[in-house]
């Protein structure tokens, strides 16, 4: 469980000093992403489809600031960083089925990104035809991934929604860059699989 580092009014003054800046948005998106700064702003161009979640988050997962992308094209806004406790943090850009990661440091107001320490989460993808599930999920670099399956009791409560699903099967898979399931729903009911994969927990609901 994250703690949260910041009580609530400096939380709000430390997401309002790193406000953007500069905004806008173009209308092709033949751009890459980009991280360009000058003595103080930090202007971030990313290819983005409406509805991506962009978010800063510390080293604690605590989320500093976020945004959801109103169109698709290409996103330029500026922050200042420098406002930022030194510190390690990441800026993320959750897309349908990855989350685009960019960590970089404040260190006495100078802020610094490392190219080489980007990297991409797959999420897993659930799709489901009848009683069947089908889970794919890519792992470039064999990340592990637990699979949990959860199904709601029969005398369902909507008072105890979160508590009233029992596991019915769990999974560990190792070792594999594209992971491929195909889970059987033997009874009638709701389901809830849980992923966990590299510190990140994703969680889908089924009606069967």
């Amino acid at each position: 469980m994250m703690k949260n580092v910041f009580s609530t009014p400096k939380k709000v003054m430390v997401m309002v000093a790193i406000m953007a800046t500069v905004a806008g948005y173009a209308k092709n998106d033949n751009s890459k992403n980009i991280i360009n700064k000058d003595a103080k702003t930090t202007a971030i161009t990313l290819n983005v489809k409406q509805g991506n979640l962009l978010t800063i988050k510390d080293a604690n997962g605590i989320i500093l600031y976020k945004e959801v992308m109103a169109q698709k094209g290409v996103y330029s806004k500026g922050f200042d960083l420098t406002a930022l406790p030194n510190g390690n943090y990441v800026i993320e850009l959750e897309k349908d089925v990855e989350i685009k990661v960019m960590p970089f440091t404040v260190s006495s107001t100078k802020v610094s990104f490392n190219k080489e320490s980007e990297s991409v989460f797959f999420k897993p993808v659930t799709r489901v035809k009848e009683d069947l599930v089908y889970v794919t999920k890519l792992a470039l670099n064999n990340e592990d991934l637990d699979i949990e399956i959860y199904k709601e009791a029969d005398d369902y409560s909507f008072e105890y929604f979160n508590n009233n699903y029992e596991l019915v099967y769990k999974e560990k898979v190792e070792n594999t860059k594209s992971l491929e399931r195909i889970y059987k729903l033997s009874k009638k009911g709701n389901y809830k699989i849980v992923y966990y994969s590299q510190g990140r927990t994703h969680t889908e609901y089924i009606n069967n």
